[in-house]
């Protein structure tokens, strides 16, 4: 099998009879979302390898729960849309929703998962089904669809459910307990299982599941710049987040951080979620030197980049599921080679402690403030070098991670052949 570089950097390959595999998201392209992001990667690459890669997903929506697109780009329901990499895009309709709502999400993910169904019937046999989660109905179509289809199913669990849901207390009683039997129930029957965390993954072998592999997030790192280091001499120090702004997060300590330090620091928070307006109020009420920005994307993110002293990368402490979670931003702060002050713990921790990226603090305001504090008096510390992005290449570049998928799925169908090597993708 021969392969070669484009101009793109993906993968250039003919492969006769090449596998094909359907992919179920609840977020694709031209959305700016998690999902978009690792599988408009992976599916890329795995084009270029020779494989053949089709998509079913909603009329784009995310995150405001309502089409702001043009049609062309957004897609039409019950029609088809080629992707930028040569993908077949299929798409199923939406339940028009406004805010973020989490029971508003669920009830439009439930029913584009059910509109799935028949889409996903239609055309050529797949060789495998892939659905990726955290959008459990996606996963319950994918069981559907493995068994009408005949064909291996791959479960991709990019947070760690149900364990998440447990921890955030979504769901109670015997809702609870139906939503738990219903993940574990798909989790089981399925082929295999993909995890973004070698921690949750072993969580999974001590339940039981046997065909279970990592395949971390990460990023495309030739898209990514080095950045020079913060400037030796500054007036004021200036902290990032960019991110989701939910419960999971805790950002409210960043701010009664920021609050506690006052004139000589600030804080920049970029993005949306649920606990957006929260913060704002708190910021107010705290007279806390804090600038929020909506999500930005390309050449505005880079600025922010440029602008800060350190970035932060935080998960609350008080739920047993974020000790085998890594927030997918970790790896993009590590390779543009800012500071990083982490709030997290277990493989999280780790992998800032690996990479060397910065560090590593407690939940709590008096700390992060008194870490702030000290990085302002020594910025020579805030010089992160190049070895958190040395470590991004070795563990969490597409084109690698892509590879590691291609193999596992391959393996699973008997197709080894249709893997490129380590030194065709170098």
């Amino acid at each position: 099998m021969s392969s070669s570089r484009t101009g793109d950097g993906s993968l250039s390959n003919d492969v006769p009879n090449p596998p094909r595999l359907m992919v179920l998201t609840h977020s694709y392209w031209p959305e700016h979302s998690p999902p978009q992001r690792r599988w408009s990667s992976l599916t890329r690459e795995f084009i270029g390898a020779g494989w053949d890669v089709e998509v079913v997903t909603p009329v784009a929506h995310y995150p405001n729960g309502r089409r702001d697109l043009p049609r062309r780009h957004a897609g039409y329901a019950f029609g088809r849309q080629a992707g930028p990499h040569g993908e077949r895009i299929r798409r199923v309709p939406y339940l028009r929703h406004l805010g973020r709502s989490p029971v508003a999400r669920l009830v439009d993910q439930l029913f584009s998962a059910i509109l799935s169904v028949p889409v996903g019937l239609g055309g050529k046999k797949p060789d495998a089904i892939l659905a990726t989660a955290p959008s459990l109905p996606t996963l319950a179509t994918g069981y559907v669809l493995s068994r009408f289809r005949r064909v291996p199913l791959i479960v991709e669990m990019r947070d760690a459910w149900p364990d998440l849901a447990r921890d955030a207390r979504l769901v109670q009683g015997s809702v609870k307990s139906l939503v738990e039997r219903a993940v574990e129930f798909v989790q089981h029957r399925a082929d295999m299982v993909v995890t973004v965390t070698e921690g949750f993954a072993q969580t999974l072998r001590d339940r039981g599941l046997r065909n279970v592999v990592t395949v971390s997030n990460g990023l495309d790192l030739h898209t990514v710049p080095f950045l020079d280091p913060p400037a030796l001499e500054r007036d004021v120090f200036h902290a990032l987040y960019l991110g989701n702004h939910g419960k999971s997060q805790r950002l409210d300590i960043l701010i009664r951080a920021s609050a506690l330090l006052g004139e000589g620091f600030h804080l920049t928070l970029v993005g949306s979620g649920t606990n957006r307006q929260q913060l704002v109020k708190l910021a107010r009420e705290l007279d806390a030197p804090v600038s929020f920005f909506p999500s930005l994307h390309g050449p505005a993110v880079l600025e922010k980049y440029s602008e800060a002293d350190t970035c932060i990368v935080s998960l609350r402490d008080d739920w047993k599921s974020f000790e085998t979670t890594v927030p997918s931003k970790t790896y993009e702060v590590l390779a543009v080679g800012r500071h990083v002050t982490a709030i997290v713990k277990g493989e999280a921790k780790r992998i800032i402690e690996d990479a060397r990226g910065g560090d590593v603090v407690g939940a709590s305001p008096e700390a992060v403030a008194e870490l702030w504090r000290d990085l302002s008096q020594d910025r020579a510390r805030l010089a992160a070098g190049r070895s958190g992005r040395e470590w991004v290449r070795n563990n969490a570049d597409y084109a690698e991670l892509a590879r590691q998928y291609m193999g596992n799925i391959a393996s699973l169908l008997g197709r080894d052949s249709c893997v490129p090597s380590r030194e065709k993708i170098s």
